[in-house]
């Protein structure tokens, strides 16, 4: 069978799915989980996957699920990718009461694309047509959030990255798979497009530490943390000029502690960061100017610092090629005008961290409204995100794997791996450290004044 026919036969198969797909979906939207803990998500997608004659495998990474439809004969392998889990954002609609959890980014969405694709695939007979495997892989934990509670699970020795794809790449649940692909929904009049590279976070979790004392009667007599943390604050504004605008940094802090009581000078005070960039080494350059800017702000204001660096995602470049096959696709079932490339976008996802060490492309796809990440965002076109997601990934799997694999052979001929999986771990685990640095005591400061300003000091706090 030529690719024509191979497509037909699968988005034929998927149509005849399209009402399990959307109850899928919904399915999935009604039941949000976070991060590492996506297990009612986990236990559909094993349900589904089996349900097709497939072995999954759950439970990758905390949780995860990945199946593989292998051919007997050699290939490469290709992955088809769907995001399990959700956000907190607790007055969506849809919105967990209990836990806050809400699909405000579409992930329902991916899973059900995913799976979409492999019921096209599988009922359509297409995959003895083709040469190589496709891998269904379900992960967790790709939005960047309840930090504390990833780092209590690595602090167990549970997880080592806080994010998904990260872990699933130590584990070696990527090892066997040679090139990748997952879709995203947007709210968008025009069907697709790609963004060709987008930013890398690392996270960084910031304390500084000073001394209580009477916020009224004896500010003198302690050091203000959050006076350090706003002076840090104001530091790393100033370093706006100091980036490459081809680095694209961006620099959003928050203060997540801000002392304990109004009426005392705040001694522990915590900010949270993202520090995201479009390279590499202007992540890296970044980094290091923070750090030094909260430093100097602890020196300036006599406080101490602790500085907890975490990797976060890598910067994204999608394989052109990869790209293309994906709009002619869009094209053949929307329209020519309905597809388009963006050169670069400055939010981050986990899906760079593959495409250091394989070709990926991470495509969106019309059907939502609202603002991502907000109260607002649903899936109001229903046939869009679940059933054209997944005709979209079946297309576009088998014209990298028919024809003996050509396409897909010539990509990874074309495009060598950034990263080895060796190179990867150990720049992330370089990116992970912790900093403590202290500001020198002041010789003759408050510490060593006379009892006479101790008293006074003592009168003016009764009063």
């Amino acid at each position: 069978m030529d690719r024509d026919a191979l497509k037909q036969a699968a988005v034929a198969a998927i149509e005849a799915r399209r009402d399990e797909l959307i109850e899928i979906g919904e399915t999935i939207l009604r039941n949000p989980e976070t991060g590492f803990r996506e297990v009612k998500t986990e236990a559909l997608v094993v349900e589904k996957m089996k349900s097709l004659g497939l072995e999954p495998q759950s439970g990758l990474a905390v949780t995860g699920v990945k199946a593989r439809l292998n051919n007997e004969n050699t290939g490469p392998t290709l992955a088809l990718i769907g995001e399990l889990d959700s956000l907190m954002i607790s007055d969506h609609p849809h919105a967990d009461p209990k836990t806050g959890a809400a699909h405000a980014c579409g992930h329902n969405a991916q899973i059900t694309g995913m799976l979409g694709a492999a019921m096209g695939i599988i009922d359509g007979a297409v995959a003895e047509h083709l040469t190589g495997n496709i891998a269904f892989v379900a992960v967790p934990a790709e939005e960047l959030i309840e930090v504390g509670h990833r780092l209590d699970l690595r602090a167990k020795g549970e997880i080592e990255f806080l994010t998904g794809k990260a872990e699933f790449i130590r584990r070696g649940h990527f090892d066997d798979v040679d090139l990748a692909l997952m879709c995203h929904t947007k709210t968008d009049t025009v069907a697709s497009h790609v963004a060709l590279s987008s930013n890398g976070p690392l996270i960084k979790k910031i304390r500084f530490i000073g001394k209580a004392a009477h916020a009224g009667g004896r500010p003198q007599y302690g050091i203000n943390a959050l006076n350090a943390a706003n002076l840090a604050m104001t530091a790393i504004a100033l370093l706006r000029e100091t980036f490459f605008d081809s680095d694209t940094i961006r620099i959003h802090p928050i203060i997540t502690k801000g002392g304990e009581a109004v009426s005392a000078v705040p001694a522990d005070v915590h900010l949270e960061t993202f520090i995201r960039g479009r390279t590499l080494e202007g992540i890296v350059d970044a980094n290091a100017k923070v750090d030094r800017a909260v430093k100097g702000a602890a020196m300036a204001i006599g406080a101490k610092v602790e500085i907890e660096t975490t990797a976060g995602y890598l910067p994204q470049t999608n394989n052109e090629r990869m790209t293309d096959i994906w709009g002619d696709n869009v094209k053949s079932l929307y329209g020519e005008d309905q597809f388009y490339i963006e050169r670069h976008r400055t939010g981050s996802t986990d899906m760079g961290d593959l495409g250091h060490i394989m070709p990926v492309t991470h495509p969106y796809i019309f059907g939502a409204s609202g603002v991502a990440h907000a109260n607002d965002y649903l899936m109001v076109d229903k046939d869009a995100v679940y059933v054209g997601m997944a005709k979209l990934l079946a297309m576009t799997a088998i014209d990298l794997l028919a024809d003996e694999a050509a396409v897909a052979t010539r990509i990874l001929d074309e495009q060598k791996p950034k990263l080895s999986k060796a190179d990867y771990l150990a720049f992330n685990r370089r990116m992970m450290a912790v900093d403590r640095y202290a500001a020198p005591a002041i010789e003759g400061g408050i510490a060593d004044r006379g009892a006479s300003d101790s008293d006074t000091a003592d009168k003016l706090s009764a009063e």
